[in-house]
């Protein structure tokens, strides 16, 4: 903290004169409130390192204060079907897997729908590590024709986890910082191997790395496995390896189909920020991409939320900012509301209002109290 004690000078006064006894010499800082805050936020800033250098110490978090948080979130990358997290996609060798990557990564790159779903456009890196340039100089071609993309990057080599592989990545997303997803094809090509590699704690060990680095650069990493040859009820059973890797993942697509020889597959979908998912698909084969007959699950939608409804009635493109107090945004949208009710239902709906509204909130404390900010981003 630079701050000083701040004092008047004290004129000279002549031997044997007396100073009057009302003159004060000390002058009060004007942010007086904003220097108590500062001090208690460093004597709480103090306190939480004494603890820390507790053994015994246990990093918690109220209620309370997990309300007054805000957790921005990145929007969706395909509409109900792919978010930001640590992603497997899983199936039988020759399936169709790699194909349905390369329609990933152009439908992603190109920002066109996949599909019936609406698709977020950002920079995506395919490591295809189990082909060369010319195989995939020709699929590309067969699925896509000339239409290119200078958004869709690939690399036929990589370094291993904990070998270099996170610089790598990191280099590429310092260089292309819209980077939205990356796929690696496949997951044993980068996974370190070692003598606890088919333990439950190795499986769980090697996608927690993983999912590390996409939580830190909020992207979504694709990891391109294989299924065991063992049938299962549950279809997620089949994954190759120890349960270890779909617990540390944060979702998993399985491509199956019920006959080798057949142009129909399912795919099936089962992640922590999307519903459970069932589709049904075709192969083209002309193009070799894959195409949607239906859906066995209608996607569910959250409920709206009329607060956010309001805001977006009072942040439009003729006024896309707004800054003021919770008081003041209760006037301006004429709520029976409590203010501190509504920062704090505006804290947990942060990502509904940026995802569905466009609309960027952030709340900030000064010695003038809490103040409100929000911007209307473009939809582009």
């Amino acid at each position: 903290m630079d701050r000083k004690e701040m004092t008047a000078p004290v004129s000279p006064v002549a031997a044997g004169a007396e100073q009057s006894p009302s003159e004060d010499t000390t002058i009060i800082p004007e942010n007086a409130q904003e220097c108590k805050m500062q001090d208690e936020l460093f004597s709480q800033m103090q306190l939480e390192v004494l603890r820390m250098l507790d053994p015994s110490f246990l990093a918690t978090i109220s209620m309370q204060e997990l309300y007054e948080r805000i957790f921005q979130r990145k929007p969706p990358i395909i509409d109900g079907l792919l978010f930001a997290g640590t992603y497997l996609f899983v199936g039988a060798p020759k399936v169709g897997k790699s194909f349905f990557m390369a329609q990933l990564a152009y439908h992603v790159s190109t920002g066109t729908p996949l599909w019936e779903y609406p698709v977020q456009q950002g920079t995506v890196l395919y490591l295809a590590l189990e082909d060369d340039y010319r195989r995939l100089q020709e699929r590309l071609y067969r699925m896509f024709g000339t239409e290119g993309t200078d958004k869709l990057f690939f690399s036929v080599t990589a370094h291993q986890i904990g070998k270099g592989l996170d610089e790598q990545l990191a280099g590429f997303i310092g260089q292309h910082p819209d980077t939205s997803l990356i796929i690696i094809d496949t997951l044993q090509k980068i996974r370190e191997i070692n003598g606890d590699t088919c333990s439950y704690a190795g499986d769980y060990e090697v996608i927690t790395k993983l999912k590390r680095f996409a939580d830190k650069y909020h992207i979504c990493l694709m990891l391109v496995h294989h299924t065991r040859k063992q049938h299962s009820d549950d279809k997620f059973d089949m994954i190759s390896g120890t349960n270890g890797l779909l617990g540390a993942a944060d979702g998993a697509f399985l491509l199956y189909k019920k006959k080798r020889t057949e142009s129909a597959a399912i795919l099936e979908i089962s992640g922590r920020d999307q519903q459970d998912q069932r589709l049904y698909l075709t192969r083209n084969p002309e193009k070799l991409s894959w195409d949607l007959d239906r859906a066995e699950n209608d996607l569910w939608h959250e409920p709206p939320e009329p607060l956010l409804e309001a805001i977006a009635k009072l942040v439009t493109a003729e006024q896309p900012e707004w800054n003021g107090t919770a008081t003041e945004l209760v006037a301006a949208l004429g709520l029976d509301m409590k203010p501190n009710t509504l920062t704090l239902k505006l804290n947990v709906n942060a990502g509904r209002l940026l995802t569905e509204h466009h609309i960027q909130y952030c709340s900030s404390r000064s010695h003038n109290g809490r103040s409100i900010q929000m911007k209307l981003l473009s939809e582009a």
